[in-house]
């Protein structure tokens, strides 16, 4: 299942074992580059 980053809409990558790079805040996916361009204040960018 191909998720998407909730702030910049490109699809989310795996690891072989299917877990995302990335994490889930609430039910949203935020990708692990968003991550560190927004650090903290990514919860404003959903």
């Amino acid at each position: 299942m191909a998720e998407k980053c909730a702030v910049c809409k490109e699809k989310v990558e795996q690891t072989f074992l299917g877990k995302i790079k990335g994490t889930f805040i609430g039910k949203k996916v935020v990708c692990s580059s968003c991550q560190k361009k927004f650090g903290k204040d990514v919860v404003k960018h959903i």
